[in-house]
């Protein structure tokens, strides 16, 4: 059996964990860089496959916004952030100060493009981080790149060799509310797609035996 379809409670609650400290901070960072507060929480990992991921996302033709890495070092693998595109056009509205702004427009699409990047990059950065440092493993993200297009064409970049030797990915939740419109929580996920064994060599470096 492939190790992935092991994967119980107790190896998504490690996740979910890593997460969290990750989540935090991120907040930090956002606050920061919006001047303002923004509490981060991961209130759910989930593993499933390419068929259901698909299906929970809406479908192969919803539009996403997405930053995608590549992880090299002990545990190879893809690592995608998504948010639903007017989420995305409500950070960048925020770091970039206009209010008016959509990625509809083509006059300033690159400079929206920059602002979500530098948002993903930031999410995808400190996630990677928390990992290494709880696991003391040697984790090295690619240069982030962005996409806005049909979730089908995004997430299949990943898929192409993974989905020759398995069938399954993490869904990593993330909740993320701003202080001033606490009642509006904006809703990411990362998806979290590793390369064959590199999940072994994971849960062994986080002390969670394949057989927990």
């Amino acid at each position: 059996m492939d190790f992935l379809q092991k994967i119980s409670h107790v190896h998504l609650d490690v996740l979910r964990e890593v997460g969290n400290i990750g989540a935090g901070h991120s907040a930090t960072a956002l606050s920061k860089l919006l001047n303002k507060k923004i509490d981060m929480t991961v209130p759910n990992v989930k593993l499933a496959s390419f068929t259901e991921l698909t299906e929970w996302i809406g479908g192969p033709d919803v539009v996403i916004a997405s930053v995608f890495l590549r992880i090299e070092g002990d545990v190879p693998g893809s690592l995608f952030f998504v948010l639903d595109v007017k989420q995305a056009e409500r950070f960048i509205q925020q770091l970039i100060g206009d209010r008016q702004y959509s990625l509809a427009d083509l006059d300033n699409q690159e400079l929206g493009f920059s602002a979500f990047l530098e948002l993903g990059n930031i999410l995808t950065g400190s996630y990677l981080s928390s990992l290494s440092d709880l696991t003391n493993l040697n984790l090295y993200p690619s240069v982030p790149s962005m996409s806005i297009d049909m979730f089908g064409a995004v997430i299949s970049y990943g898929l192409i060799e993974l989905s020759k030797v398995s069938d399954y990915c993490i869904i990593i939740d993330t909740a993320i509310i701003e202080e001033d419109e606490p009642d509006t929580t904006v809703k990411g996920h990362f998806f979290l797609l590793p390369d064959p064994d590199s999940f072994s060599v994971l849960f062994k470096a986080l002390g969670v035996n394949a057989n927990d």
